[in-house]
């Protein structure tokens, strides 16, 4: 495994990504708010990795404008317009579903404000991940979307999709599946000041 998370961090770097390697999620956040600080405006996409290190709410203390449409009582129209903001912001925070040795992001969506902001729109994006996202390819992705991220995710949400009883992806024609839409990052995109923060812990789905 730590062949592997060197053999990640170096091919993230060659793939024109901003990478860093931190040991735990109390350096992550420090990281996270130090990188945060040229900004004002910042959009949290539907991750449990980037929550669950404090970030958002230090960012509030800060004087942060955060766009978080994980807040409770929202209208429809309230949850699209903050996700739509989330796309405009100057700095986008999020997790990967995964991420390969050889250094691209791989993500499954089911709206897909989280994927089209992490490829254009904000002025900057950083990723949080644990070193459990890392994977030796993109098939090992798919599948670790399929067999563990999906069906927890969706488990989360409450949903009664076929993978939340079975604990996999079953290729469902569910109206609440959440797998919708898959990109693949091969490399940091033209226009976009793309970070990645591995944490050498296990963080999120």
């Amino acid at each position: 495994m730590e062949k592997d998370i060197r053999e990640c961090i170096n091919n993230l770097s060659k793939n024109g990504f901003d990478t860093h390697f931190v040991e735990d999620v109390y350096e992550a956040k420090s990281l996270l708010f130090e990188m945060s600080k040229p900004y004002l405006t910042f959009g949290i996409g539907g991750s449990d990795t980037v929550r669950s290190i404090g970030i958002v709410q230090q960012l509030k203390d800060a004087g942060k404008i955060v766009y978080d449409h994980w807040i409770e009582g929202l209208t429809k129209e309230q949850d699209l317009e903050l996700r739509l903001m989330q796309g405009r912001c100057d700095c986008f925070l999020c997790s990967a579903n995964a991420i390969t040795v050889s250094g691209e992001l791989v993500n499954v969506d089911g709206i897909g404000n989280r994927v089209s902001a992490m490829c254009f729109g904000p002025k900057k994006v950083i990723v949080v991940a644990g070193i459990n996202k890392i994977v030796p390819d993109i098939s090992s992705a798919i599948k670790r979307i399929k067999e563990i991220a999906a069906p927890l995710r969706a488990k989360s949400l409450g949903l009664s999709t076929p993978c939340v009883k079975t604990g996999k992806c079953t290729e469902c024609d569910s109206p609440q599946r959440i797998c919708r839409i898959t990109t693949i990052i091969h490399k940091k995109p033209v226009l976009t000041d793309l970070s990645v923060i591995i944490v050498n812990k296990q963080l999120g789905y």
